[in-house]
């Protein structure tokens, strides 16, 4: 089975306008994106709507594909990027990595590919929930898996409920799991999923992978130990600052 790793990347962004372009360790956020994907993927594609970002890559030697500005998503801009990409190379996975995961881990890419023995349709990843303040957090989505490790739903909110529990110690009486935002999905089913309209759950929760449950679509998971870091907004880019200066020593 092949595999391609598409990165979505716009310039505009309201938080953090430019973040793509953004400097850790000397080097554009992006372009540590690609290399640390490439450890585990021959064939890397950014996929952007902005020329900067486009001649940024192409100046570090890495691959881009231009593509609309019209985009909501970076799943409709994986998809339209890989529709072009079909004619020059061969996949059936499209690994979708957000520009903005600057430490993403190959373990990861290897963890997503492993989901596609069989007749996986979807695969994500996701990290045991070790404390309260993250259980509880709405901007950290948890998953509830079923027992062969298909999602069942995502949600803001802490499920399932303990009832007549603590809840400080939920975290420690259940496993509860926390979505790491990677996807990988076949070239199919990418391009059916984009074509489906908000949903109510989706809508209530704000989160897209709901409108793919609602929809029938199984979305395989994986268990990583790492923890993703997301940069949003120029304070995260400072603790990113300090993280990588922290692994340095």
């Amino acid at each position: 089975m092949d595999f391609v790793a598409i990165i979505p990347a716009r310039y505009e962004s309201s938080r953090f306008p430019g973040k793509p372009m953004a400097i850790l360790g000397n080097k554009p956020m992006i372009q540590l994106v690609v290399e640390n994907i490439s450890k585990a993927l021959n064939h890397v594609w950014v996929a952007t709507d902005d020329a900067r970002i486009f001649d940024a890559v192409r100046n570090f030697g890495g691959n881009a594909v231009m593509t609309s500005k019209e985009h909501q998503s970076g799943t409709d801009r994986c998809a339209e990027a890989a529709r072009v990409l079909a004619r020059e190379i061969q996949f059936d996975v499209v690994i979708n990595v957000q520009g903005d995961e600057p430490f993403i881990q190959p373990e990861q890419i290897e963890l997503l590919k492993s989901c596609f023995s069989g007749s996986t349709e979807i695969a994500t990843l996701v990290k045991k929930i070790e404390t309260s303040d993250e259980l509880f957090n709405p901007n950290r989505p948890k998953v509830v898996i079923d027992a062969s490790f298909n999602a069942l739903y995502f949600s803001r909110s802490p499920i399932p409920y303990l009832r007549e529990k603590e809840q400080q110690i939920w975290h420690t009486l259940f496993n509860y799991w926390a979505h790491i935002g990677m996807y990988a999905y076949r070239t199919d089913v990418l391009q059916k999923i984009t074509m489906l309209p908000q949903g109510k759950l989706e809508k209530a929760e704000s989160l897209e992978q709901l409108r793919w449950l609602e929809n029938g679509f199984k979305i395989k998971v994986a268990e990583t130990d790492h923890q993703s870091i997301g940069i949003d907004t120029p304070e995260d880019l400072k603790m990113a600052l300090n993280f990588l200066n922290s692994t340095k020593k």
